[in-house]
C-alpha cells in the first residue's frame, strides 16, 4: 500500500490482501483506490474513504461474480 496516511487497510473486510493506494485530490477529498479491481471511493477522510473502498469493492466483486443469481427460475 502506498499512502499518505496513517491507515491500515487490511482493517477494513475485504481489503485484507488489496493492493490499496491513497491519495488526496485537489478539494481535500481522501481517494482510496484497489489497484486490483481498479474501483476508487472517496471520503472526507482516510478512514472514511478506506471504510468507503471496501463496500465499493464488495459490491463489484458481487456483481462480476459468476453466479448469475437467476437459481429462482
Amino acid at each position: 500500500m502506498s499512502s499518505d496516511a496513517d491507515v491500515d487497510p487490511s482493517e477494513y473486510e475485504g481489503l485484507e490482501d488489496a493492493d490499496v493506494t491513497m491519495r488526496v485530490n485537489d478539494h481535500g477529498l481522501h481517494i482510496a483506490d484497489d489497484e486490483e479491481t481498479g474501483v476508487s471511493s472517496q471520503g472526507q477522510t482516510p478512514e472514511e474513504a478506506l471504510a468507503n473502498l471496501a463496500e465499493t469493492v464488495k459490491t463489484y466483486t458481487e456483481a462480476t461474480s459468476d453466479d448469475p443469481g437467476d437459481d429462482w427460475l
